[in-house]
């Protein structure tokens, strides 16, 4: 996930972008851009109580593309933002490792209101990704939407189908408005969507193979999404591929912000059912047409790799100790947060880094690490799960430990936050140099 650090003024940054333009005029050598995409934050509605008037929220909307946003790996992209909103906002990515959209040492402030920005970024990964704002919730005046977007593979991968399932968690006021996370929301009842419907149907062929891309858009809950009466085959995590592995029970369990790639082979109609660890409810279905008249499929084959490393060098490992969300430890609210403040850590670029993750706190832990992908290691410290992620939810009390290759040069974000509606997003930097 790539976070602009707000080093330098707007007139810095801007002298910045002219030096480089200039060295373009005189024949310096860059890639072309190959995709474009216009984002604006602006303010929508969502239908949330049946009947009733729809509820006022902010999104970050493309406004260049129509359905979803699908990009592909190796794309050099041109991203026009456009900021309809009362305050200043700049879009985050999740998924998107690697050379920042504006360079991580230089910072790139937020976009004014009512002003529109361009930036470049490299697609360098295929994935799930997920662009938004919602880091900025201290001046947010109605929660906001965030925007999946999809990193397609260099070849077709061989599925009949590839869907978004955005999964987003609401507080209601009795008056229909909706609470913005970091206030205390007063006991009202949550209310889920997917893709901004509260009762979201998807319709299939029996027997077709669906790509289903989960993510969960809440920004408090850990969420537990099953597809009733079928087998659910994780083929990605966070935007990285995994190796292939049923999910148990048919069960995927995110934290906030993490996304899972799924294989479902269509059999019959079923219910989406979402748990939040307090009660399971129906959220949706999958309407199944025809009958099963060919034979069963084989086995999916692994989706292709994104050239990570296979092996990180446990035993040469920069360790630093994290404790999260500790009030004497670092950690600030974005509005409060400044880059004067000291790193959490500091790496040189090309050595592996352990971080032991500390959640002192009496109930679960949402840690999210921007700018690079980690493996969560396994108890005894002596390998790791066969996946990769950028967020990982650390149980009361507990400790985990991951590790992640320092490749992008740069100074990123770390985020902490409890998993209460009321509880501030808490944020630390660290360098890789």
């Amino acid at each position: 996930m790539t976070t602009w650090i707000f080093d330098l003024s707007r007139r810095e940054v801007l002298a910045g972008l002219g030096a480089t333009a200039a060295g373009l005029i005189a024949g310096g050598a860059t890639p072309p851009v190959t995709a474009q995409l216009a984002l604006q934050a602006r303010p929508a509605t969502l239908a949330l109580r049946q009947g009733q008037p729809p509820t006022p929220i902010w999104e970050l909307a493309a406004v260049s593309h129509l359905g979803n946003v699908r990009l592909k790996r190796g794309n050099r992209c041109e991203v026009v933002f456009r900021n309809e909103l009362p305050v200043p906002l700049a879009p985050v990515w999740s998924g998107l490792n690697g050379p920042a959209a504006s360079d991580p040492l230089r910072g790139r402030a937020p976009t004014a209101p009512d002003a529109t920005e361009t930036s470049i970024i490299s697609i360098s990964s295929a994935g799930t990704l997920l662009a938004d704002f919602r880091l900025f919730e201290d001046g947010l005046k109605q929660p906001a939407r965030p925007l999946p977007i999809i990193a397609e593979e260099a070849n077709r991968v061989p599925v009949d189908r590839d869907e978004v399932l955005l999964i987003e968690e609401w507080r209601l006021r009795p008056d229909g408005t909706a609470l913005v996370p970091g206030r205390d929301p007063q006991d009202r009842t949550p209310l889920y969507t997917i893709n901004g419907q509260t009762s979201f149907e998807l319709s299939a062929a029996a027997n077709e193979r669906l790509r289903l891309r989960f993510i969960n858009g809440s920004q408090r809950t850990v969420l537990a999404i099953k597809l009733e009466s079928h087998e659910v085959r994780v083929m990605a995590l966070d935007g990285q591929p995994a190796e292939p592995f049923p999910a148990r029970n048919g069960v995927l369990v995110l934290a906030p912000g993490a996304r899972a790639d799924a294989f479902v082979d269509a059999a019959t109609s079923a219910a989406f059912v979402l748990h939040d660890g307090k009660e399971a409810r129906s959220v949706g279905s999958l309407k199944v047409s025809g009958r099963l008249e060919r034979a069963p499929l084989l086995p999916p084959q692994p989706l292709p790799p994104n050239d990570l490393p296979d092996q990180l060098d446990l035993r040469g490992a920069l360790r630093f100790d994290v404790a999260l969300g500790a009030a004497d430890s670092g950690w600030a609210r974005p509005a409060n947060f400044s880059t004067a403040s000291a790193p959490a850590f500091r790496a040189k670029t090309g050595r592996t880094v352990v971080l032991v993750l500390q959640n002192a706190a009496p109930i679960t832990t949402v840690f999210h690490l921007h700018g690079h992908p980690f493996r969560l290691l396994d108890k005894l410290d002596d390998g790791w799960k066969p996946y990769w992620l950028d967020t990982l939810a650390i149980e009361p009390r507990q400790t985990q430990r991951i590790a992640f290759a320092a490749t992008s040069p740069g100074r990123w974000l770390l985020e902490s936050v409890l998993t209460d509606w009321a509880a501030p997003r808490l944020v630390r930097w660290y360098a890789v140099e």
